[in-house]
């Protein structure tokens, strides 16, 4: 189970403590953000790697940071579900 915790919110910046998740989800939402222009900054850190706990930070220009990461987030679902489309007609 994922947990989220809000470390500091700000119209154009976001950071958060992540909990319960790994490089995959955390690497690919990293990578999607950048695909907005007005992503300046994202990017996360593992505080230990036994903890399970990632910090993931995000900066940007002319969108709320909560709004680029809900669409990063949206377009990630469409992506996932087009390939397990594609996987469905192997």
């Amino acid at each position: 189970m994922v947990e989220i915790e809000i470390i500091q919110k700000e119209k154009n910046k976001l950071k958060f403590k992540v909990k319960g998740e790994n490089h995959t989800i955390l690497n690919l939402l990293r990578k999607e953000l950048f695909n907005d222009e007005s992503v300046e900054f994202a990017g996360y850190m593992i505080e230990h790697p036994l903890t399970g706990v990632a910090i993931f930070s995000i900066s940007t220009k002319n969108k709320t940071a909560r709004k680029a990461l809900t669409d990063a987030i949206s377009r990630l679902q469409k992506k996932i579900s087009n390939f397990e489309s594609e996987v469905k007609k192997i």
